[in-house]
């Protein structure tokens, strides 16, 4: 009880903010200006110096600008953000983020287009560096060109907290048929120069490094075996032993996540060890068995770990493990320091204005200054500061996007037609009433684990007055290994049962009064793509519309860029879900509702191909649709520009109200 007190006293005495500055806005009756969504982040990675006397952050100063960095004095901080020490940024290649490696040093990381065109699947148009910049001498110090003329890159892999004026960084060079190998380095800040720490070895990968530069946990692959082998070393050691194999069929996870500060032998595992949820796990070296289920959730699977907030003294300290549902929720461990952190937390989210995930991000080593941010459904992201005995709101990532106009989110279960229960999450609109005009918006992968936090492009929909809805079709990963393999255990569903779970969450909520029947729309990107053309082409289409972006147009095309590169488990996932789920292509003729397709120019991981011989098919077929592309844009959300989503925000919107189906939606 007293470790609760304590810090609450704490907190108290020091955090003199005034909450009045946070006021709630005034009542939205119109929409937002499209501007408000399709501008980037404003500001993001607030990250304090070790000592705490700067905090440095990205900010984006005009619509089409680039991020720079602007660092501030904390004790300076008086009248806001506006008068930054330093701005600093590339001329010729934009910033992509920043870290804090000494009291007056940080380094940087750059990228810059350097063609206007893609080589080919997963080969992009951008290329990065990074560089060493001392904020005392305003000077920055080159450290790394990655290009593809060079064949190697750079990365940071640890700022060794405990080893003042050293970073451990990697050197990935790039060999043949795409195979690489990373030798490892210390790097003496002062001098750049670099000492060996462990040669790079083609065979093993995935290596894991404790906050003392020493090489922990590795992976390496027995193709005489089929077998996936872990090997562990303790610190001072130089070989490494096999502590757990895992068949490359298995459909099982051993993701190692932390190491036990006070035993060696132990570490912290996410892992199946034959159950269908994955738990967090404490593993013995010695014994090479699964000595203690720290926790497991019954319907969810573990998401990760929460890590001390103070990484300067406690950086391989564990405090809690993280796990999903209607949002991140995390489980502390029962010892004194993880107590301390989730009363720190308690305390910190009551004075928080809309407090719904925080996390402390930054914390100086002697743990008095930290950096707090907060995000959810009705808030897109903002940052706050504890330092020199004051807590102040710092900024946001959206500034202009106030709660009133954003939606509130729901997590919902609903059962399929074949009685398989489906999770989604629902974002209600902040103006009008039910039955809402409703757009489905499954998410890309599919093979992934979506939560739900703040959705930009769910709070967009919202803001213009349509209900979103995101379920999480089978196949999604986060619940068990059945849900996730029931997308393609008994042949690939794509177009079968997962769209099926799409369609009977609209029907869900019109039975329910949520969502007007004759007003029901489709959109997604990547696979969600992939699935707004099935939804396009579906007889007896409940639809009015649908939005296909970076669709997958042609399940083979894609599949065979790296079809002969997949082994095991993730071979009959893959070519399971695309070699035997509907192929749209084939089944352009069938299309049946409005259709808009949208596709980045320099899109890697599904190329503009697709979108090209699908219109072509549409074409052939006297099929009427409308094709929209983003000049510039690859895949990813980090590509899309002001310029892309302007563009792309402002024919969505127009679409569904003007053009999806009589009427509009």
């Amino acid at each position: 009880m007293k470790i609760f007190q304590s810090i609450a006293l704490f907190l108290a005495a020091s955090l003199t903010a005034t909450l009045s500055t946070f006021g709630v806005a005034a009542a939205q009756a119109e929409p937002y200006p499209l501007d408000y969504f399709a501008v980037r982040a404003q500001m993001s990675g607030v990250e304090l110096s070790p000592d705490g006397k700067y905090v440095a952050f990205e900010q984006i100063l005009s619509k089409e600008g680039n991020p720079v960095i602007r660092i501030h004095r904390t004790e300076d901080l008086t009248n806001g953000i506006n008068t930054p020490m330093r701005t600093i940024g590339g001329d010729s290649m934009e910033v992509t983020g920043f870290n804090w490696v000494d009291e007056t040093a940080m380094i940087v990381s750059f990228r810059a287009q350097v063609s206007s065109k893609i080589k080919g699947f997963n080969d992009g148009a951008y290329r990065g560096r990074l560089a060493l910049y001392n904020v005392a001498k305003d000077q920055f110090s080159k450290m790394s060109d990655s290009t593809s003329k060079t064949g190697f890159s750079m990365g940071l892999v640890n700022v060794l907290p405990q080893e003042q004026g050293k970073v451990l960084i990697n050197l990935r060079e790039a060999g043949e048929n795409k195979a690489f190998r990373s030798n490892y380095y210390k790097l003496d800040l002062k001098t750049l120069s670099k000492r060996l720490v462990l040669k790079g070895n083609r065979d093993i990968g995935r290596v894991r490094f404790d906050a003392h530069g020493n090489p922990r946990t590795a992976m390496k692959f027995d193709a005489a075996n089929k077998e996936y082998l872990y090997i562990y070393r303790k610190p001072g050691e130089n070989s490494w032993t096999e502590i757990f194999n895992l068949s490359e069929e298995s459909f099982e996870q051993f993701n190692i996540v932390g190491f036990n500060e006070d035993n060696p032998a132990q570490i912290y595992v996410i892992a199946h060890n034959g159950g269908d949820k994955l738990g967090l796990w404490l593993f013995n070296t010695d014994s090479k068995s699964f000595e203690k289920l720290i926790y497991k959730n019954p319907t969810n699977d573990v998401y990760g770990i929460r890590r001390h907030s103070n990484p300067w003294t406690h950086p391989d300290t564990l405090t809690g493990t993280v796990y999903g549902g209607d949002k991140l929720h995390v489980k502390y461990f029962e010892n004194e320091t993880a107590l301390i952190e989730e009363a720190t937390y308690a305390q910190l989210e009551t004075l928080v204005p809309n407090a719904h995930y925080m996390r402390i991000t930054s914390r100086s080593r002697d743990g008095q200054s930290l950096v707090v941010r907060n995000s959810g459904p009705k808030d897109p992201g903002s940052y706050y500061l504890l330092a020199n005995g004051k807590f102040q709101y710092l900024g946001g990532e959206f500034p202009l996007l106030k709660a009133d106009g954003l939606g509130e989110v729901r997590y919902i279960k609903y059962a399929a037609r074949d009685g398989r229960t489906i999770p989604a999450y629902l974002t209600i609109p902040p103006q009008g009433k039910a039955p809402y005009p409703l757009v489905v918006m499954p998410h890309g992968g599919p093979f992934i684990q979506e939560i739900v936090i703040y959705d930009e492009w769910a709070q967009l929909l919202a803001n213009n007055g349509y209900m979103v809805l995101q379920p999480q079709y089978r196949g999604s990963e986060g619940y068990g290994l059945d849900f996730y393999q029931s997308a393609f255990i008994n042949g690939g569903q794509g177009g079968y049962k997962m769209q099926d779970d799409k369609d009977d969450g609209a029907l869900y909520l019109v039975n329910q009064g949520l969502a007007d029947r004759d007003r029901l729309g489709f959109f997604g990107w990547s696979y969600g793509g992939y699935a707004a053309l099935i939804a396009a082409m579906r007889p007896d289409n409940i639809y009015q519309c649908s939005i296909a972006g970076a669709a997958v147009t042609d399940t083979q095309l894609q599949v065979n860029y790296y079809r002969y590169e997949l082994r095991g488990a993730q071979k009959t996932a893959q070519l399971k879900m695309w070699d035997e789920s509907i192929n749209p292509i084939e089944h352009a003729s069938e299309v049946n509702i409005p259709l808009l397709i949208i596709h980045g120019s320099i899109d890697q991981r599904v190329p503009p191909e697709h979108a090209k011989r699908f219109a072509k098919e549409l074409d052939k077929n006297g099929i009427p649709y409308e094709y929209v592309e983003l000049e510039g844009a690859d895949h990813f959300y980090d590509t899309l520009f002001y310029r892309h989503k302007i563009k792309f925000f402002t024919k969505m919107i127009d679409y569904f109200k003007n053009d999806c189906g009589p009427g509009g939606l």
